[in-house]
């Protein structure tokens, strides 16, 4: 049987999980550039299905920030 080597948790916990605010401040970010790209598409007569998907993925991300 091989030998399981445990890594020390402390080590990579605190480095890899993000905090709450970690996790809104980027989807800040994004819904303000998925805006951004809606606005754009908006205006230049983008397609309906371009339009469509940006729309659902603005409001996924609002959601999921609102529940942080």
């Amino acid at each position: 049987m091989a030998e399981h080597k445990d890594i020390d948790a402390a080590d990579w916990v605190d480095q890899d999980l993000l905090t709450r605010e970690e996790s809104r401040d980027r989807l800040d970010d994004e819904i303000e550039f998925e805006r951004n790209k809606l606005n754009k598409l908006e205006s230049d007569s983008g397609s309906a299905d371009s339009i469509t998907m940006a729309r659902r993925r603005l409001v996924a991300m609002q959601n999921l920030r609102d529940s942080l």
